[in-house]
């Protein structure tokens, strides 16, 4: 079975990513839990034009993530494993078994509580540090495991932007939003025209987010609208699509995606740290990514395969999803921003992060023990 081109190039840098966001996270926790510690926070504290650093780049930066996400989205649904109704069931059952059940265990805990909002925290799934994980199996993975999971995790993301646009948008300004929703349409008509150049669609871009970011929904929904709007044409290399999918790899891979972890994971853990994770807020996390992951990917892709409204790939094997699910439970990027917008209270945000960190460490480890133990040399044919 050949990947193509797209598919490698976006496999590859992911997994780097991920290497790269691992290395992150560490130097982060450690400075932060150094002498320079507070030094080190107040860099992204520092307020500039009214919001901190971190701010700028959980709405901004992050809006360029969001982007790149809609632009392989919509790749694969036009000519990748999405564009086939029969590859692309598999991993839509998945992702939303992978998303409702995790979001349904944090519920079991948190129902009718002040915590009660971080139930799409555990429902995402981080693309870098997933693929990143199997990618350290080698050639011993098949390529069915390899767009399985890649599939996965994009739906999940668009689950996770869904859930964002509609659970964690603040109070509604209907004129700004009614701004942003027009220079949407506008992009849509330059679409239909066959304007191929990407500046006008940049700069009105930035204008949507602008717009977006004063309307109460998060700003970087802007990020998967301006994907959608850019032609995509036959998805070959002239491409608009194509050419923005291309400069994005990079600079997300190995810059945005690890600023934000740098940012985000400059956590300074007392020694009591461990005192906050008996709470059910903790617990929803945990066993929502831990468990309700595999769970819900494993049991939804199963029953969908028994059912016979899908068929497993070939070269797929039931031990590989659920190895798959665990690695699904790998939220750290998604969570922690999903973190972010679900609470104001900076006790919950700082526990949160942590148990996320800690699930995500658990479930990636657990997922490559069952993968390392179930992938023999026989099943990398390609």
């Amino acid at each position: 079975m050949k990947l193509t081109k797209l598919f490698n190039d976006f496999f590859h840098s992911e997994k780097s990513g991920g290497i790269i966001l691992i290395i992150c996270t560490i130097i982060s926790l450690v400075l932060a839990n150094a002498a320079l510690g507070p030094q080190y926070a107040s860099i992204w504290n520092y307020e500039v034009g009214s919001h901190s650093v971190t701010h700028w780049i959980n709405d901004g930066l992050m809006a360029i993530f969001f982007l790149l996400i809609g632009l392989e989205l919509e790749r694969e649904i036009y000519i990748g494993e999405l564009s086939d109704i029969k590859n692309s069931l598999l991993p839509i059952i998945a992702a939303l078994g992978g998303m409702l059940v995790p979001a349904g265990f944090h519920l079991m805990f948190n129902f009718g509580t002040d915590t009660q909002a971080g139930a799409g925290i555990p429902m995402a799934t981080d693309i870098a540090f997933a693929l990143g994980v199997l990618s350290l199996l080698g050639s011993r993975v098949p390529v069915s495991l390899k767009i399985f999971l890649t599939a996965l995790a994009v739906i999940d993301d668009l689950g996770a932007i869904l859930v964002i646009a509609i659970f964690y948008s603040g109070t509604i300004s209907w004129m700004s939003l009614g701004i942003a929703i027009a220079i949407f349409i506008f992009l849509l008509i330059l679409n239909r025209l066959r304007v191929h150049n990407l500046i006008p669609y940049l700069l009105a871009g930035v204008a949507m987010w602008y717009f977006m970011l004063h309307s109460g929904i998060h700003a970087t929904i802007t990020g998967v609208l301006l994907a959608f709007a850019i032609p995509f044409g036959n998805g070959d290399e002239k491409s608009p699509s194509y050419i923005l999918q291309h400069v994005l790899h990079k600079p997300v891979a190995f810059f945005i995606l690890p600023i934000f972890a740098l940012a985000n994971t400059s956590i300074a853990i007392n020694a009591h740290w461990y005192q906050s994770l008996i709470h059910v807020n903790a617990y929803g996390i945990f066993v929502g990514l831990v468990f309700g992951k595999p769970i819900g990917i494993s049991l939804f892709s199963y029953l969908s395969v028994k059912l016979k409204a899908t068929q497993l790939p070939a070269g797929l094997t039931f031990k590989q999803i659920i190895g798959a699910g665990f690695l699904g439970g790998i939220g750290f990027t998604m969570s922690i921003f999903i973190t972010l917008l679900a609470f104001n209270s900076g006790k919950f945000v700082e526990q949160s992060k942590i148990v996320v960190m800690l699930s995500s460490l658990i479930a990636g480890i657990i997922g490559f023990v069952i993968l390392k133990v179930s992938l023999r040399p026989a099943d990398s044919r390609m």
